[in-house]
């Protein structure tokens, strides 16, 4: 399955996703701004893009390549538990 096309076709053929869409899509169990802390100190590893540098105002995107990278390697972890706690492969 290729991550890349799915989202590309989610969203639109857009490069920049809106953070309020990636939250509301990905992480609906937080809000927009509790999103961003959690990137700014690390807990989410996806980098935020801001459209017009020097403005805190700018608003505030998600480049796809790296929502891509980000649930693609959510996966391989995923698969990394399942196959610990199953001893299976998967």
């Amino acid at each position: 399955m290729n991550t890349a096309l799915i989202l590309i076709v989610q969203y639109n053929a857009q490069a920049i996703i809106p953070i309020d869409k990636v939250v509301k899509d990905y992480f609906p169990h937080l809000s927009t701004d509790k999103f961003v802390r959690k990137v700014a100190v690390g807990d989410i590893n996806i980098p935020i893009i801001r459209i017009e540098p020097g403005t805190q105002k700018s608003a505030r995107g998600v480049h796809i390549a790296d929502l891509v990278r980000y649930i693609e390697g959510r996966h391989e972890v995923a698969i990394k538990e399942a196959k610990q706690l199953t001893g299976t492969r998967i």
